[in-house]
């Protein structure tokens, strides 16, 4: 039985699987052709065993992608497993969560399928702590960012305030009209007090 392209390739490690990971429909999810890679696999032979236990694979663990979203995957993978005409494939993949890839190897039965499995499930732990600890980071500075910009705004007041203090006092305002030093009004005279003289 001739060997899939791809399985003398195998990626052995956990970053390796890790890349293969896709993102499709807001799951993250590895293609047929890459899962049936890591198990020792053809693709044809992967997705025949799959169609004979159809049962086992609900929604949740595979799917099938459309027209449009496997012509977006042959744009960005210039691969010749996701091309179409000679040599490539002529219908779109099928995508594996990390269930479906689970459930996968058990429909293969096959030792390396076994092993190879938990280096698959690994690989998606180890992206969704990533992505847990990137979250985590990126709300810290966001928090960050605005502690920042709140001790901003009390840096200005503090400025104004300091300005408002520095400012010159203001001058009194001028009297409405033209009043000349002669129409001010006088200060009155105080009264004399007259003392009574004693009779002699």
């Amino acid at each position: 039985m001739p060997a899939d392209p791809l399985s003398s390739t195998i990626p052995l490690t956990i970053g390796d699987i890790a890349q293969r990971i896709r993102l499709i429909r807001g799951q993250r999810v590895i293609l047929d052709t890459d899962l049936a890679a890591f198990y020792g696999e053809t693709t044809k032979r992967f997705n025949q065993q799959v169609n004979r236990n159809l049962a086992r694979f609900p929604a949740g663990f595979m799917f099938q992608l459309d027209e449009e979203e496997f012509a977006n995957l042959r744009l960005q993978f210039a691969t010749s497993s996701l091309k179409g005409g000679h040599g490539g494939r002529r219908y779109a993949p099928m995508a594996f969560t990390e269930h479906g890839a689970i459930m996968a190897s058990m429909v293969l039965n096959s030792p390396r399928a076994t092993e190879l499995s938990i280096y698959v499930v690994q690989a998606f732990v180890d992206l969704r702590s990533m992505l847990a600890t990137n979250r985590e980071l990126s709300q810290k500075l966001h928090a960050l960012e605005r502690k920042v910009t709140k001790h901003d705004q009390a840096i200005g007041e503090l400025v104004d305030s300091i300005r408002q203090l520095l400012a010159p006092p203001a001058q009194p305002k001028r009297p409405i009209g033209f009043v000349t030093p002669e129409d001010k009004p006088k200060p009155r005279p105080a009264k004399s007090v007259k003392t009574l003289r004693k009779p002699g």
